[in-house]
C-alpha cells in the first residue's frame, strides 16, 4: 500500500475524490456503472480527468435506502477493487462502507482509505479495525442516523456546535486508539434539512479547529437542484454543484466529492 499521509493532509492544493457507484439505485447515477464493463470504463475516465481518489461503492446511502449485509457487500466489491487496484496502481483507492469487516477485507486487499457515512455508528467493531491499520486514512462523516430514519432526525441545538462535539468526541475514541489519519466530513444531505445544509457551507471554516483535512460532498445533492427546481441530472444541478464547491474550497475543503470529475477538476488548478 502506497503511502497517503503527504498527499492527503497536503492543504496546499484540492483533491478530487470521483464517485464510483456499483449500484442500481443511486440517487444521480444509479444503474449508469452497475456492470462491471461499465464500471471499469468509467474508473478509466475518472483518472484520466484527473481523479486524484476513487471512491468505490456498492450500496446506496440516499434518504430512506435501506443498509446493505456485510458479506454481501464485499461479495460486490472485492472483483471490483482488486481489479482497479491492479489497473491504477498510483491512484488512491476509497471504500465507502459502513461495515467493518469490508473495510478490514478492502484494506486488505490494498484500499488506501475507508469513507464511512456513519462515522463508526452503525458497525461498533468499525473504530478497531480502523485503529488497526495505521497508515490509512478514515473519512469521519457525521449523519443523525441510519439512511432510513436519517431525514426524520434533523433537530439540533445549534448544528455547527452539535457536529463539532458529534466530531470531537469521535477524533478523541480513534486517537485514544492511536489513530490520527481522520478526514472529516459534516455530511451534506444527511439528516440535515435545506437550510441546516446552507447553514453548514456558510460556516464550515469552524470545522478548521481541529486540525484535519475536510472533505465536502455536495454533487447533485437534492440541497441543489431542489433550490433550483430542477432534477439531479440536470445541467442547472451540475452548475450548482460548481458553485458551491468552489464555495466550499474558500473555507477551507481540500477534497471534493463530485460525480463529474472533468467539471470540478479546474478547482485544482485555481486553487
Amino acid at each position: 500500500m502506497k503511502d497517503t499521509k503527504d498527499i492527503l493532509k497536503d492543504n496546499s492544493q484540492v483533491k478530487i475524490m470521483a464517485i464510483l457507484n456499483y449500484t442500481a439505485d443511486s440517487f444521480y447515477d444509479g444503474g449508469k456503472y452497475n456492470t462491471p464493463e461499465k464500471f471499469f470504463q468509467r474508473a478509466e475516465q475518472c483518472v484520466k480527468e484527473g481523479a486524484d481518489i476513487l471512491d468505490i461503492g456498492v450500496a446506496s446511502s440516499r434518504p430512506g435506502a435501506p443498509l446493505i449485509e456485510p458479506q454481501k457487500e464485499w461479495g460486490l466489491i472485492q472483483p471490483l477493487l482488486t481489479a482497479v487496484r491492479k489497473q491504477f496502481p498510483e491512484t488512491l483507492i476509497s471504500i465507502d462502507t459502513y461495515n467493518a469487516f469490508t473495510a478490514e477485507k478492502c484494506i486488505e486487499l490494498g484500499a488506501d482509505i475507508i469513507n464511512d457515512i456513519s462515522g463508526g455508528q452503525f458497525d461498533k467493531k468499525m473504530f478497531d479495525v480502523i485503529s488497526d491499520h495505521p497508515s490509512i486514512f478514515y473519512v469521519l462523516m457525521h449523519t443523525s442516523d441510519i439512511p432510513e430514519r436519517m431525514q426524520q432526525k434533523t433537530n439540533y441545538q445549534n448544528i455547527v456546535n452539535d457536529i463539532q462535539q458529534y466530531f470531537a468526541e469521535r477524533i478523541k475514541a480513534l486517537e485514544n486508539r492511536g489513530f490520527y489519519n481522520i478526514i472529516i466530513d459534516p455530511g451534506f444531505g444527511f439528516g440535515k434539512t435545506m437550510e441546516q445544509n446552507y447553514e453548514l457551507l456558510e460556516r464550515l471554516e469552524e470545522f478548521q479547529i481541529f486540525n484535519k483535512p475536510l472533505l465536502a460532498g455536495l454533487s447533485r445533492k437534492s440541497m441543489i437542484y431542489k433550490k433550483l427546481n430542477s432534477t439531479a441530472d440536470s445541467y442547472e444541478t451540475l452548475i450548482g454543484t460548481i458553485i458551491l464547491n468552489t464555495k466550499a474550497v474558500m473555507k477551507g475543503v481540500r477534497i471534493l466529492r463530485v460525480h463529474d470529475v472533468k467539471e470540478n477538476v479546474i478547482l485544482k488548478t485555481i486553487y
